[in-house]
């Protein structure tokens, strides 16, 4: 059987569905967010990860482990737990699974936990060397610490490796998360800034994760993106998927910080989170370049959907559901 934590949420939902398209049987674990499906193949279960006597309970009987599962938050308020958590969680996801003998484990981190690029432009790779720094968000920080357990996981005997998608898009819940952009989008937010990332389809993150995990390989991580881009390419690519005006006022990183205190402000009196915070301020207006390579060069039959195909497909089922 294999174990999926953070099943319920938006990659842990699209990696299910190709599980079970595989016939495979799952035990989906949940915490807050609630089953949106249910199927013969799976058996969803309640589980907090910071509960290790819960995590011993669920890695009975299992082969193989997705690990999925992280707090995201970029609001102040929510730093300590969102470093601590990540980390602690996976701790036990790591130590149960080695506990249990499972076969393998794919840990899902992040490009935000591959750290920054010492000179501008230079490509982001897996080999890439983190840097403590105050411009860290806590979500990368968290990611980090959790890998450094997967490492540990490793040394300790752990069959597992790892894959850090860059910002993921999809199919999901439009009110959270990555998926919020395209309501953004949809409300004709006006700014732009001249901030690059690394994007990626949540199905090919999906695929990516079960490839790996049919692999031999271990003792590897890599880097999950279909390309570079800017917000100013993704927002506009949106709103012109949903008819709506595309981003038009350039925010500097002081009309970044007035943005941030209007949208805080609106947010709060219609009693909903601001998708602007500090931290994604700082994140959309930093260039990151990302090299995407070592995946494809050893999965040379895998190749990504484009970001601009993938945004008209999820823009179509954000105006089916809105």
């Amino acid at each position: 059987m294999v174990l999926v934590t953070g099943a319920s949420g938006f990659l842990g939902k699209h990696l299910l569905e190709a599980l079970v398209a595989k016939g495979l049987s799952v035990r989906a674990l949940f915490n807050r967010t609630q089953p949106q499906f249910s199927h013969p193949l799976i058996e969803w279960v309640a589980c907090d990860l910071l509960d290790v006597y819960a995590v011993e309970d669920v890695m009975q009987g299992i082969r193989q482990v997705y690990h999925c599962a992280a707090i995201v938050s970029f609001e102040q308020k929510d730093r300590d737990r969102v470093i601590e958590q990540n980390r602690s969680a996976t701790a036990n996801v790591v130590d149960e699974a080695l506990n249990a003998g499972v076969e393998k484990l794919i840990h899902v981190s992040s490009i935000a936990a591959l750290g920054r690029a010492s000179k501008e432009n230079k490509l982001i790779s897996e080999e890439t060397h983190w840097e403590e720094s105050n411009t860290n968000t806590a979500y990368a920080i968290g990611k980090y610490r959790a890998e450094m357990e997967v490492w540990r996981g490793m040394a300790e005997g752990l069959d597992a490796a790892i894959i850090n998608p860059g910002i993921i898009l999809g199919e999901g819940n439009y009110n959270e998360g990555s998926a919020k952009l395209f309501q953004s989008a949809y409300e004709e937010f006006p700014w732009y800034t001249l901030g690059v990332n690394g994007w990626v389809d949540v199905k090919d993150v999906a695929r990516a994760a079960i490839l790996l995990m049919e692999s031999d390989i271990v003792a590897e991580r890599y880097v999950i993106t279909e390309g570079n881009h800017s917000y100013k390419d993704i927002f506009t690519w949106m709103a012109n998927a949903l008819q709506k005006k595309p981003p038009h006022k350039y925010a500097s990183a002081f009309m970044s910080k007035v943005a941030w205190v209007l949208s805080s402000i609106k947010a709060g009196l219609a009693g909903k989170k601001s998708l602007l915070t500090r931290e994604t301020i700082r994140t959309a207006q930093a260039v990151c370049h990302y090299d995407n390579h070592k995946f494809l060069q050893q999965f040379p039959g895998f190749s990504y959907q484009s970001m601009q195909n993938t945004v008209e497909r999820v823009s179509k089922d954000f105006l089916k559901n809105i």
